[in-house]
């Protein structure tokens, strides 16, 4: 099935609200579980930069988890970080640890050569230019940082499209089902992501393996 774009932002208010009550327990704790089997150790010091953050679930379940850690939010709606500021400073001990930035990538505004850590929950699906992702890993990475990217995966036909929608997002709103069926479309197969990484001159360092019915991820260390 070829891959349809979507908008590169969800930057509207209902867009923002909608996915933000959304349930995304499960592939949130997946993408947590797959950071613990990179063996991360403690992350006493580290920074960590969280790319295409939304409204901040991730990154507050990363800091609560590792409570030695920074991390730096990168998101391009304002409206997503709207919410996530509101639950990042309910949370005294996760705010004082968390900086949330506007900006798209192509970003100027992320440091170089600064991360210990990158991390990137669906993200990727909506960038019309995904180079600019991989881009970004050698930019904002320092020598030896952790890589892992979550993101959701296409399926093979729109039918298969529609049953993980009514799988996964039978009782959340309508705006959150077609942002979702959107997204199903514009996501990339396991073989398109590992052409991207052959491309940007990574294949060596990260890998790509299908961890759930409907997710991808890219995990390693860069060198």
């Amino acid at each position: 099935m070829k891959r349809r774009l979507e908008p590169e932002l969800m930057d509207t208010d209902e867009q923002a609200l909608a996915y933000d009550r959304a349930d995304f327990t499960e592939s949130n704790s997946l993408f947590m579980r797959l950071l613990e089997e990179q063996n991360p150790g403690e992350l006493i010091d580290k920074r960590a930069l969280d790319l295409g953050c939304g409204p901040a679930d991730i990154v507050i379940r990363f800091l609560r988890r590792y409570s030695k850690a920074s991390c730096d939010a990168l998101d391009g709606s304002a409206s997503m970080l709207a919410l996530a500021q509101a639950h990042i400073d309910a949370l005294p001990g996760v705010a004082k640890r968390a900086r949330l930035i506007q900006d798209q990538l192509p970003s100027q505004t992320l440091e170089r050569n600064a991360y210990d850590l990158i991390l990137s929950n669906s993200l990727l699906h909506h960038l019309h230019q995904p180079r600019v992702l991989w881009d970004t890993l050698r930019i904002a990475a320092k020598p030896g940082a952790l890589v892992l990217i979550m993101d959701l995966m296409r399926p093979a036909s729109a039918g298969w499209v529609a049953a993980l929608v009514e799988s996964y997002a039978r009782n959340e709103s309508e705006v959150l089902r077609r942002d979702f069926r959107n997204s199903l479309f514009a996501a990339f197969e396991p073989a398109e992501v590992s052409a991207q990484l052959e491309d940007a001159g990574l294949a060596d360092q990260l890998e790509v393996g299908v961890v759930s019915d409907r997710h991808l991820a890219v995990w390693g260390r860069l060198h």
